[in-house]
């Protein structure tokens, strides 16, 4: 204990730097000084005083000034405020004391009379992804409840998944149904950019508090500063890593990746990037990987990783949509025609993928997810002529066999949000469901 005190001391730095407000355009706040570094924490000083303090982080400089970005609101700001430098990133308390709260995207409690200051450690918002030599294979499956996705997209713990989406298609009602029956230690959901309206109705609707029990629940709306959504992801997945460090199997959900990215944008305009991919710059596809290569498997625990990507007009080709399909491990595609014909989950199987459901699944389980997905794929490719009548029957064997199942492979793929069923259930209905349409041809 002393040895580490004495460190403490050595590496203590007996100044404070100071600067002051020069100019604010925006969203950017120019100031003279302090001497700081990128990602740097400061204080603005203003009021009566200059006893109240604005948090801001160093985004960049320009010349001789330093550029920073409000994370609470800058309506106090004027020229000449002072300008103090922290020395350190933004960190964030972690404990076990978090479980089953809301929190904003500085960690700090949204209930102000559950607000708990003890806490075990302190995590930094900006930790570095595990060392690729030092990540487990991912070995073990990791059971989501939910048929569609553990019976024909089976996931491992530790695995990253994109779900692609428009608006209104499912992505909150399927993130509740994983959250509640997952066989994960713990949920960390993060809300990046939401509508204030839609955080209590997710929350206590969608979750419930079977759900919120073992969660804990990110919440950035959309009329917060952009550094704060993108701070509110970084939050969320350094708590993750937390759990992680602990031993345990966890959750991380965002919803939406899509928001940090024009959180990111915000930024990176702000402060003079150029616009290049769709108005995006640079610093987006930079950000991108560093944010979700942090989640995965380590040599003490897991983070099983689902990040909702909104998809313009179902546009699966966007900048983001295409970035982010690119790092994960598999992706979901929620399909709009399908949840107009009542089919929830709306799981569109022939454009999702699991990239390791080979590496977890039995010879059994592959061989009837194909088939499966053979069945739906002659379906559809048919399906104009079949729903015109002007598919003759006996036409041809693989389309026939197709019609025949496509009643019980949609019974199969449509689950109520209450509806339960274990991983060894579904595998078993999956082999079944195949062997008896094997016994009918």
């Amino acid at each position: 204990m002393l040895k580490q005190l004495i460190e403490e001391v050595t590496h203590l730095n007996p100044y404070k730097w100071y600067g002051y407000v020069k100019q604010v355009t925006g969203l950017t706040i120019e100031s003279a000084g302090p001497r700081t570094f990128i990602g740097e924490l400061c204080y603005i000083l203003v009021g009566r005083h200059s006893k109240q303090k604005i948090r801001a982080e160093v985004v960049g400089f320009r010349e001789d000034r330093v550029l920073l970005m409000p994370i609470d609101d800058m309506m106090q700001i004027e020229p000449g405020s002072l300008v103090e430098a922290t020395g350190k990133p933004l960190s964030i308390p972690v404990g076990s004391h978090l479980i089953g709260q809301v929190l904003n995207g500085t960690g700090e409690n949204l209930y102000p009379h559950n607000n708990n200051n003890k806490h075990q450690t302190v995590y930094s918002t900006e930790n570095q992804p595990p060392n690729p030599m030092e990540r487990p294979r991912i070995h073990e499956v990791m059971s989501v409840g939910v048929k569609a996705i553990d019976g024909l997209l089976t996931m491992g713990k530790g695995q990253r998944v994109g779900i692609f989406a428009g608006s209104g298609v499912g992505k909150s009602t399927l993130m509740s149904m994983i959250a509640k029956e997952s066989e994960a230690d713990l949920n960390i959901i993060a809300l990046i950019g939401e509508r204030g309206r839609e955080v209590r109705d997710f929350i206590e609707r969608d979750l419930g508090d079977e759900g919120l029990a073992k969660s804990i629940v990110v919440v950035v709306t959309s009329d917060q500063p952009a550094l704060l959504r993108v701070k509110g992801a970084l939050c969320a997945t350094a708590i993750a890593e937390y759990f992680r460090d602990q031993g345990l199997s966890v959750n991380l959900m965002m919803d939406s990746v899509t928001r940090f990215a024009m959180a990111q944008r915000e930024i990176g305009l702000a402060i003079g990037e150029p616009p290049t991919t769709k108005g995006y710059p640079p610093s987006v596809f930079a950000m991108l990987p560093k944010l979700l290569e942090r989640s995965g498997t380590s040599s003490r625990g897991t983070i099983t990783a689902f990040y909702t990507v909104l998809v313009d007009g179902d546009d699966m080709n966007e900048p983001i949509a295409d970035a982010v399909r690119g790092i994960l491990d598999g992706h979901f595609v929620l399909d709009r025609q399908l949840a107009n014909k009542g089919q929830f989950p709306a799981i569109n199987i022939l454009k999702s993928v699991s990239r390791l459901m080979k590496d977890l699944v039995t010879e059994d389980h592959a061989q009837a997810a194909k088939s499966i997905r053979k069945r739906l794929a002659d379906y559809e490719e048919s399906e104009d002529l079949i729903q015109l009548g002007a598919y003759k029957q006996g036409s041809s064997a693989a389309i026939d066999s197709a019609i025949e199942a496509q009643p019980r492979i949609l019974a199969f793929l449509t689950q109520e949000i209450e509806e339960t069923q274990s991983f060894e259930q579904t595998a078993t209905a999956l082999v079944q469901l195949m062997e008896g349409n094997e016994r009918k041809k």
